[in-house]
Parts: structure tokens; sequence; C-alpha cells
């Protein structure tokens, strides 16, 4: 799968193991940045992470920050993005389930290693329910639906 991965300089270290280990994996990463731990801004690249989903350079997105919550904000300005701010796998497999997610955006002063690659587990092997929940997901592109 191609996924994007995007943070600021809270959770670069986070990125890092995450985009090596999701290659390890076999999928293929664009790492969108940032590259070092100094300071920047999580809605620069929050938005180059909506922008790669919305182009469909990407199938999927990760993104983070320290808490996880700015990025997120910045990626749902983008109507083709779903994301869904996740701790835990059970989060992550029903944002997938039944919001259609297509990024998960987590907290690196939050979430460890391993809870974060269970969350991505999650994310990535769990497919959209439909039925009841399609109409909902359409409503969050098309409100006037």
């Amino acid at each position: 799968m191609k996924i994007a991965i995007a943070s600021d300089h809270a959770a670069v270290a986070l990125k890092a193991e995450l985009a090596q280990w999701l290659r390890d994996e076999g999928h293929q990463v664009d790492d969108l940045g940032p590259v070092t731990d100094d300071r920047v801004d999580y809605p620069d690249f929050g938005y180059k992470l909506a922008t790669a989903i919305a182009s469909g350079a990407a199938e999927r997105g990760i993104a983070l920050c320290g808490s996880g919550i700015g990025i997120s904000i910045a990626v749902n300005r983008n109507p083709a993005c779903r994301c869904a701010l996740v701790g835990e796998p059970l989060s992550a497999a029903l944002s997938r389930e039944h919001n259609d997610a297509n990024v998960i955006a987590m907290g690196a002063r939050l979430t460890g290693i391993d809870m974060a690659k269970a969350c991505v587990t999650a994310f990535l092997t769990t497919d959209f329910g439909g039925g009841r929940h399609s109409g909902r997901v359409e409503k969050l592109t098309h409100p006037a639906l």
C-alpha cells in the first residue's frame, strides 16, 4: 500500500520509526517531513499530507504531532480527507469500518511505538463496512445531503 506520513518536530522520531517499520512490512512510504526535530508548524505538514491523499499520491496517511490533535485538524481541513485521532487499535479499526478514514493521527507524547504500530496495523487491515455507514460518510464530504 502507498502510505504518506508526516509530523511536526515533536513526532519526528516516532515518524521515522513507523516509516521504517512500514517499509519493512512491504509498504511504499512517502515521508513528507520534517527530517529534523527543529521547530516547525504542524499545519504545514498536515496540509502536505492532506494534499497527498486528495491527489491520490497516497492511499492512506499517518499524521503525527505531540498530541495528534493539531495535525488532525489541519488534515481535516481538506474535504477529501477523513482523519481520525486514535490512541488504541479499536479506535483505529472503527475509524475505517464506520467512517472510512483515510488518515489516522496519533500523538507522539501520548502513544508509544508498540501502541502506534498496533493502531497502524488495525487501520491498514480493516475495511470500510459500507452499508448503513455509507450515507453518513457521504455527508462528511457533502453536508447538504
